[in-house]
């Protein structure tokens, strides 16, 4: 049970909220203003007497009076507040941070759980708790969620997002998303219940977690040191994997607020730029109670719901535990169509269909997606106690189709989870000998001086842990690395392999993850999250990378990459013997009389190959790069175009011109294109980059450099 709130800060938001002032309220109870105002400043409070007037005074209860846990319901209705339209004319045709990610249920797990993770509550030891609920309603309970979400109110709005969905990419998917709800009576509900996490505290409009959340684009206000998110881009998966742009929510604070910490319920609407009678209205509205101390009080705040309005929203949570529900109205899949198509077929040949295959898909991809990227965060082991628990379940109006599943991360990634545990116990051994064994070997990664300085911070020894592939791993000899919130970030193969290695699977544990008490763990931390772009999926040049080390600091990271593969193989090859060498002699004496066979042609699969890659920044801004490339077996080579272009996020890549481009080993150059020696192995080519030609200022940018067959056009 939470503690009311004081009565004084309470009375003062009650008189804000009814429109009334301490003179019209000491009227109506005929007594002074200075008695009132001695209740508003905590000087005094009233008679236990006095309460019942007080209660009728705000048209509320003598309870809600006695407790003060809830705002009374006088005055100012919760409501929907649009913003108003730029005056300078400007439109906004959606939410840009919306198109960083696609709309798919997998990126969505992948960013959700992230910030959960981010967001647990430490000293009490526990794990994070993650439920994803998946809940189709129609008929009579997809009517009754219309109106409490007051869609009357909102559909003029829609309206006009679809009267000009043909000018917009955002207005296409609304406009679809509101004919799926009408033509097929139906809507998706999909609710992302997090507990023992801190909540969405502060102050609705000053800096916090509610703000940054709610109320801001591109602005991560992390618990810990070790978060996985460092944009602020991540929550804005939320309102892009919603086709009506709509997302609700509900907390519960491990802060108080305002003296409260129980549903604190808001909701955010991202639309495009529309017109309303008239009105012109720049994107995004908010669901909330209608805050006096804003201009003509049109802005609306999150205000403190009481329990029957939480269930009509489908925001019931299960306990008082801190944490945030997300209820992401009109939720869709469009990576999952294609799954559901797949089941059609199915369902067909089976003779059965229950109209549940898009929930039923969405269930399986998020079951696989909390799986694949959250195996080591929920891996416990020793004194090492998992961090987060996920489930997922789906409901079709309350019913339950799929029942609540636990994801085991033993099962969805044994070998791994294997791996982690005999670091977590001790248990690890120098090398593989035995089935079921785990090897550790320690990597170096070499922490640049900031600032641009030359020279070594420290060297941070990673920890790589290699085991035995199981059939239910999926792609044997892969590497996983994490970090401190033991998020998988990147998966790469281990290249170089020689036939015959017996399939395993490694696991990489940097930064905080190595152990807290790892030599330049914090170090590590910030430099590897520096390294990551929005979507955490990868280490690499980023534009925070370049500015506030080097431009050349990620060639730590292909160092540490390059120390891992060497590791692995160490660990998997097995040392050529005695008698395998006298074999290889043998053999090499053995001939095989054969016909002769016609000369080998260059094809698709013998083109010439980037094997190499050296860049630098030269003194004029231009980029000096230096490649190797790998030329097959064959006794013609086709010739070959070096294109330089800059790597973007969305759409095609600026194409960038050499100012120079020199042959060096193997090769000529003629006219910007590469001719190789024949029976050459291997060419070798220099070239700069034409600093006009650059859009961007050169220490911002990264580079793609690819081989194209003939001119390169």
């Amino acid at each position: 049970m939470e503690a009311g709130e004081e009565f004084g800060p309470w009375l003062a938001r009650q008189l804000k909220l009814a429109n009334k002032t301490q003179a019209e309220l000491a009227e109506e109870l005929g007594l002074t203003r200075a008695a009132v105002s001695a209740w508003i400043t905590k000087r005094s409070v009233p008679r236990p007497t006095v309460m019942g007037e007080i209660a009728k005074a705000l048209g509320t209860d003598l309870g809600t009076v006695h407790t003060r846990t809830t705002d009374t319901l006088a005055g100012l209705p919760v409501t929907w507040y649009h913003r108003p339209g730029y005056q300078d004319g400007g439109r906004d045709g959606g939410n840009a941070a919306a198109f960083a990610f696609d709309a798919d249920v997998q990126v969505l797990a992948r960013e959700t759980c992230q910030n959960s993770l981010d967001e647990r509550l430490v000293k009490n030891g526990r794990p994070v708790r993650v439920r994803y609920t998946i809940h189709e309603i129609t008929g009579e309970a997809l009517e009754a969620f219309r109106a409490a979400i007051l869609w009357d109110d909102l559909q003029p709005h829609y309206q006009a997002v679809s009267e000009s969905a043909s000018d917009q990419k955002v207005g296409r998917v609304v406009d679809a998303g509101v004919r799926d709800m009408f033509e097929k009576g139906r809507l998706i509900l999909l609710r992302i219940d997090d507990y023992n996490a801190s909540g969405l505290t502060g102050d609705d409009y000053d800096d916090g977690k509610f703000a940054a959340v709610v109320r801001r684009q591109l602005e991560s206000l992390k618990s810990g040191r070790g978060a996985g998110g460092s944009y602020g881009l991540g929550k804005a998966t939320l309102w892009a994997a919603s086709a009506l742009g709509m997302v609700l929510i509900n907390s519960t604070l491990s802060d108080p607020h305002e003296g409260r910490t129980e549903r604190r319920v808001i909701g955010r609407l991202e639309l495009p730029w529309r017109s309303v009678d008239g009105s012109p209205y720049a994107g995004p509205a908010w669901l909330g109670r209608p805050d006096p101390e804003t201009p003509g009080a049109e802005v609306v705040r999150s205000w403190w719901a009481d329990e029957e309005t939480a269930e009509r929203l489908h925001l019931t949570r299960d306990s008082e535990e801190p944490g945030t529900s997300f209820l992401i109205v009109g939720a869709h899949d469009v990576a999952s169509l294609e799954q559901a198509e797949s089941d059609l077929a199915d369902d067909e040949e089976k003779g059965s269909d229950d109209g549940t295959r898009d929930i039923r898909a969405m269930h399986r991809r998020l079951v696989e997606a909390l799986g694949r990227d959250f195996w080591a965060a929920m891996t416990g082991g020793g004194s090492r106690l998992p961090l987060l628990e996920t489930s997922v379940r789906t409901l079709r109006n309350g019913e339950v189709v799929i029942e609540e599943e636990k994801v085991d991360p033993s099962e969805k990634q044994p070998s791994r989870t294997r791996a982690l545990r005999a670091f977590f116990e001790g248990t690890t051994v120098d090398r593989l000998t035995e089935a079921g064994q785990v090897a550790l070997r320690t990597v170096p990664l070499r922490l640049p001086l900031s600032g641009g300085a030359r020279g070594t911070l420290g060297i941070h020894p990673g920890v790589l842990l290699v085991t035995a592939a199981e059939d239910d791993d999926g792609v044997p000899n892969q590497v996983h690395s994490l970090r401190g919130s033991r998020m998988t970030i990147k998966k790469s193969g281990v290249s170089g392999l020689p036939l015959g290695v017996n399939p395993f699977q490694a696991v990489l544990l940097v930064g905080r993850a190595a152990g807290e008490s790892a030599p330049f763990a914090e170090e590590a931390e910030e430099f590897l999250r520096a390294a990551e772009p929005p979507e955490h999926d990868r280490w690499g040049q980023t534009e925070e990378l370049t500015l506030r080390w080097s431009h050349t600091a990620h060639h730590r990271i292909s160092r540490l990459t390059t120390e891992v593969n060497a590791a692995v193989k160490g660990l998997v090859v097995r040392p050529r013997s005695a008698g395998s060498q006298e074999s290889a002699k043998l053999r090499k004496k053995l001939t095989v009389p054969r016909k002769g066979a016609a000369p080998k042609r260059g094809s698709g699969s013998a083109l010439p190959e980037l094997d190499g890659l050296d860049a630098e920044i030269g003194a004029g801004g231009e980029w000096r790069i230096t490649a190797e490339v790998k030329l097959p077996r064959v006794d013609e080579l086709p010739a070959m175009t070096p294109v330089v272009l800059l790597d973007v996020r969305s759409g095609s890549r600026p194409r960038l011109d050499w100012a120079e481009l020199v042959a060096v080993e193997g090769c000529e150059v003629a006219d910007g294109v590469l001719r190789f020696t024949p029976r050459a192995r291997r060419a070798v080519f220099r070239g700069s980059t034409d600093a006009a030609s650059h859009t961007v200022r050169t220490e911002l940018t990264r580079l793609v450099l690819e081989l194209r067959a003939g001119a390169g056009e």
